[in-house]
């Protein structure tokens, strides 16, 4: 049943309002609140699906209250009730973020009309923001080893808060997976998720990919471009191969954690940003802080969680649920019927000595389907998937 709640001092248009909800379907649960502050209690201590708030009240007003709940409760929609003289005030606050606005006294069609869309709105937004939680199937993490398992349990913990984390293991491993998974599940799945691969980039050019330049900042610098930082803004920045970054990006990363803010290259100009920041890195970091090719300081910042993503010779007990669905992933990208591997073939795949863990598997499962007939036998492998 949808919970509407009337923000609203005047008794008289509180009973219209309840009254014209009422004859127009009893599925409809009304609370009344007399005005801002009382509102806003109602709002943090139940679920509401729908705010019918007028703008001019006393302790707070409707914009205010609209501000307070788009912090609190940001997906509930908010529908707001303007005076005749409130009307330009009315128009801004949908600039804020409110769902439309009724003017006094509320003409029935148009209450009605705007009550049925805005509940329509509400549940799209949870539907939507559920699917999100749902992490792609791209980006699935097949397993249930011991480690796995651990793994997935501490990304529950995680992924809600803005702790940075700090992902190390093997290549191949997965490690990206486990960003992603950290992003999905978050409260800025809604936000971009921007990857940056450190040892792809050239060490001159690594600062102005990440904080981006200024006209004239350097020779091909012939426009402003807006870097890595400002494009993950509300969202999350992947750091990949962390270990790779020149010693100059890293102080600049510091300083960009440290006060959330970053400067373009060739600029003085402070920009926020409002990044979560997770890195991974198949280096010793300890080692490199030894060697002198990694700062301590930004190793704190970015270790507040740690999570080592486990080789694939010490999980063999995912493999079978690996080579699954691996073959059901490449019979759909090939738009071929999926074949099946022999028990026989599966348990001589999880003896070998996977040096490129789950990529490598990942390879060697694809050449087995193209290769082998109509189900992969223990000779296929020997044959196809000797190293």
């Amino acid at each position: 049943m949808p919970k509407i709640l009337i923000v609203e001092d005047e008794a008289a248009i509180r009973r219209v309002l309840v009254k014209i909800l009422s004859e127009e379907s009893d599925t409809y649960d009304v609370e009344e609140a007399g005005d801002g502050l009382e509102g806003i209690e109602k709002i943090k201590k139940d679920d509401f699906d729908l705010v019918l708030c007028d703008i001019k009240m006393p302790k707070m007003d409707g914009v205010e209250v609209l501000e307070a709940v788009k912090k609190i409760k940001p997906e509930i929609p908010i529908v707001m009730i303007s005076g005749h003289g409130d009307l330009d005030t009315a128009v801004n606050t949908m600039r804020m973020g409110a769902f439309d606005y009724i003017s006094k006294p509320p003409d029935l069609n148009r209450l009605l009309n705007t009550v049925r869309n805005a509940l329509d709105r509400k549940e799209l937004v949870v539907e939507n923001k559920l699917l999100k939680k749902k992490v792609s199937k791209n980006f699935e993490m097949i397993g249930e080893s011991p480690a796995i398992s651990q793994i997935k349990d501490m990304i529950e913990k995680v992924a809600q808060t803005d702790a940075r984390v700090l992902i190390t293991g093997s290549n191949g491993t997965g490690k990206e997976l486990v960003a992603h998974w950290l992003h999905q599940k978050s409260e800025r799945a809604n936000g971009p998720m921007i990857e940056v691969n450190c040892a792809a980039i050239p060490s001159e050019l690594i600062e102005s990919e990440l904080f981006g330049h200024i006209k004239g900042a350097f020779t091909s610098a012939v426009k402003d471009r807006a870097g890595k930082f400002e494009a993950a803004n509300q969202g999350t920045i992947f750091l990949d191969e962390i270990g790779d970054m020149s010693l100059s990006a890293q102080a600049k990363v510091l300083r960009a954690l440290q006060e959330n803010k970053i400067q373009r290259v060739g600029s003085d100009k402070d920009i926020k940003v409002n990044v979560r920041v997770i890195a991974a890195t198949n280096k010793d970091l300890k080692k490199e802080i030894e060697a002198g090719r990694f700062r301590e300081d930004l190793y704190h910042r970015l270790a507040v969680i740690l999570i080592q993503v486990p080789a694939l010779n010490d999980r063999r007990d995912d493999i079978p649920l690996l080579i699954d669905h691996f073959a059901e992933k490449i019979a759909s990208e090939h738009g071929t019927a999926k074949k099946v591997f022999t028990p026989k073939a599966i348990k001589l795949l999880q003896d070998y000595d996977w040096t490129g863990n789950i990529r490598e598997l990942r390879n060697v499962v694809e050449r087995l389907i193209i290769l082998g007939d109509k189900e992969v036998t223990e000779n296929d492998v020997k044959m196809f998937a000797s190293k």
